[in-house]
């Protein structure tokens, strides 16, 4: 199956589209907390192609590979990097207060919601700064698409 996949890549990158097959979604809504009966309390998920999904995941390796090699990416950041969950970013907080606590030293925290942020940046400033950081133009266009 990969040198089909890589030829589908090839191809859907090469001519700047992506089959409209791949764009269509099946939308669930994921329930997260709270009263059941609230709107608000779910979550919607698209149910997408798997060709088309292990296609985004080569396209964000890639990036990813780029950003390290560049040293775009910060160290700090964990969430969306492959063995950085959430969690160790809350562990590597709390330990950087304990630390500040221990020494004696001021400590300001400034906590800041964040769920409704993807739903929220514009795409095209995105795919600006994607250019701008050495990724392939035909890798910026493919996610363009795929947006």
């Amino acid at each position: 199956m990969i040198p089909y996949l890589a030829r589908l890549l090839d191809i859907t990158m090469n001519k700047n589209v992506i089959p409209s097959d791949w764009k269509k979604a099946i939308v669930v809504a994921i329930y997260k907390r709270g009263d059941r009966s609230l709107v608000g309390n779910y979550r919607p998920v698209s149910l997408t192609s798997v060709v088309c999904k292990q296609m985004e995941q080569v396209i964000a390796g890639y990036v990813r590979k780029v950003w390290k090699m560049s040293g775009w990416l910060y160290e700090g950041q964990h969430v969306f990097r492959p063995g950085y969950p959430w969690e160790s970013q809350i562990v590597t907080v709390c330990q950087d207060i304990a630390d500040s606590l221990d020494e004696g030293v001021r400590t300001d925290a400034t906590i800041i919601e964040f769920s409704k942020a993807f739903d929220l940046f514009s795409h095209d400033r995105l795919l600006t700064k994607m250019a701008a950081t050495g990724v392939d133009l035909r890798a910026v266009v493919w996610e363009k698409e795929f947006l």
